[in-house]
């Protein structure tokens, strides 16, 4: 059937995916990768001790590498790739299964954690930007307002710590080192989309992704002469299966998933989302005190999710 014969009723098929209505199925998605995000940090609370940091990412993108590979397996996916996909799969790994970690690790030392989610809430934007300029996906005016809502949001509701702190010469490397971070996250995201036009599955393109970003980590662990250690306890194992299950193999799938789907701006809204999330398990596990100016924020943010994700 050529396109002039096409029937009014298909014309949104022909729309950019940026643009295209969400239907039952991305809502689906959206709550699953808010969801895994928004309680990854307790995991990674727990994570903390005697593992180094890139190790602890070792162990948990290996892990979901080989659940990821199984996964494929089972489904009867394609996982043999010609080298000019490995180029993208290897993109992958540097950019959003390992550097993307490693900068918020360790930026995030000298910064609360109320600006870290205020940084990589800026995601939704870079996205719209990196998708503009790299996938001519245009960018939608009410997904750009949402995203300044949501931003905004965001930084009331975590301004009494941003407000605290010092900026020294540390907070200034660990500020930078976040934007690198999500810049980083942003990047990634373009090439899952750009593997995706080029028929990858998720599923294929994630398990090497995390593979490749495994074996970075390693490399990375042991120039630094770190030991690959494992620590027994229910505490450290149990945040690392939560971590490598939900938060990768779940919520990379999900997400990623979504972004082919959606477009980069209206999937990158989630990181906006998960913080408001992560406060309100933070209320009930920690008791944490709602002020006058985290309940603006929080009506910013959900103005600004029923912009971007409302009907059009």
């Amino acid at each position: 059937m050529s396109l002039e014969s096409t029937t009014p009723a298909k014309a949104p098929s022909r729309l950019p995916v940026s643009a295209r209505p969400m239907q039952g199925f991305d809502y689906s998605l959206y709550a699953v990768v808010v969801f895994a995000w928004s309680t990854s940090w307790i995991a990674l609370k727990l994570q903390l001790g005697t593992i180094g940091p890139e190790v602890s990412l070792t162990w948990r993108f290996g892990l979901a590498a080989l659940v990821t590979f199984a996964i494929a397996l089972v489904r009867g996916e394609r996982l043999a790739f010609p080298l000019s996909k490995h180029l993208y799969f290897a993109g992958l790994g540097v950019f959003i299964f390992s550097m993307n970690f490693l900068q918020f690790y360790h930026g995030g030392a000298a910064l609360p954690s109320g600006l870290l989610a205020v940084i990589f809430s800026l995601a939704s934007v870079f996205n719209m930007l990196l998708g503009a300029l790299f996938l001519r996906q245009p960018i939608e005016r009410r997904t750009l307002l949402g995203a300044a809502f949501g931003f905004t949001g965001v930084a009331l509701m975590f301004w009494p710590q941003i407000a605290g702190t010092e900026f020294d010469r540390h907070a200034a490397i660990g500020l930078a080192l976040c934007v690198g971070g999500t810049l980083s996250f942003c990047i990634g995201n373009i090439l899952s989309a750009a593997t995706q036009r080029r028929g990858v599955s998720v599923v294929g393109a994630n398990a090497w992704g995390m593979a490749y970003g495994a074996a970075l980590l390693a490399i990375i662990a042991a120039f630094n002469g770190e030991a690959f250690t494992i620590d027994p306890s229910l505490r450290y194992v149990g945040s690392l299966l939560w971590l490598a299950l939900v938060s990768s193999v779940i919520a990379f799938f999900a997400y990623l998933t979504l972004l082919g789907r959606i477009g980069s701006g209206r999937a990158g809204f989630s990181t906006v989302m998960f913080p408001v999330f992560a406060l309100a398990i933070s209320t009930v596990a920690e008791g944490y005190r709602w002020t006058g100016l985290a309940i603006a924020g929080l009506v910013l943010v959900l103005a600004g999710n029923l912009i971007v994700l409302g009907r059009r």
